[in-house]
């Protein structure tokens, strides 16, 4: 089931980075819960629907590093690049937790930080 589960994820991020939510969310349950830590909580489809119309203004671009499935998990850690609410791209890594079941997104749990480019010309004090 792990690389089932994994081939699903691939494809579902897939249809995200062209730009398709709804072919994402057709991977996904209606019921499904989208916690981001130390910030907010979506439940269902719909509040997941939403949010990404608004917070995906164009396809974001993920690299992703690996890819680790184990049971009705899948683990996605990675960097992905997005337009902010200025238009500007803004940076970030991630480590997604996914939980599957019966082969649809139930569960993501997603720890994500904003990076930034170090200004290496500061001198530390």
């Amino acid at each position: 089931m792990s690389d089932k589960n994994k081939a699903i994820l691939e494809e579902a991020n897939a249809a995200i980075a062209q730009g398709n939510n709804e072919g994402f969310l057709s991977f996904c349950a209606d019921d499904m819960e989208w916690t981001f830590v130390g910030d907010k909580t979506l439940k269902g489809k719909e509040a997941v629907r939403q949010w990404m119309a608004m917070t995906y203004i164009e396809p974001p671009k993920f690299r992703v590093a690996n890819l680790i499935a184990e049971g009705d998990f899948v683990t996605a850690l990675g960097d992905i690049t997005m337009k902010d609410e200025d238009g500007k791209a803004a940076d970030y890594s991630y480590c997604d937790i996914w939980r599957f079941h019966g082969g649809k997104i139930v569960e993501l749990r997603a720890f994500v930080i904003k990076t930034e480019v170090k200004d290496e010309t500061s001198s530390a004090a």
